[in-house]
């Protein structure tokens, strides 16, 4: 009886004749890195954010060409619960940046 070589059995390799590896994920980022990231993520998560709570409220929103030649959105886009939902979510963007500076944790090697 001739044994199949396509067979699923015969594709999977043993276990133990795997070696072992080191990935890349076993080791932690160095601190520097850690820490450059986080003020990064911070910048930017304020930045958007304080960015999408004030840009509802600006003459830029008002006078947008694009949202005044069409205007059942501009009529939605003008009014004050879009607004203040479109600022809420940059409120929530800087709330999540603060909560990443006060969960920061370093992990050391």
């Amino acid at each position: 009886m001739q044994q199949d070589l396509f067979s699923p059995e015969s594709l999977k390799p043993e276990a133990s004749a795997l070696p072992k590896t080191e990935t890349w994920s076993d080791a932690p980022a160095p601190l520097w890195l850690q820490r450059v990231s986080l003020v990064i993520l911070v910048v930017f998560c304020f930045y958007v954010g304080l960015l999408v709570f004030l840009l509802p409220w600006t003459r830029y929103w008002n006078e947008n060409h694009y949202l005044l030649t069409f205007s059942p959105i501009g009529r939605l886009m003008s009014s004050g619960i879009t607004r203040g939902v479109i600022s809420g979510l940059g409120l929530l963007d800087v709330w999540i940046g603060i909560s990443e500076i006060i969960h920061y944790y370093e992990h050391r090697a």
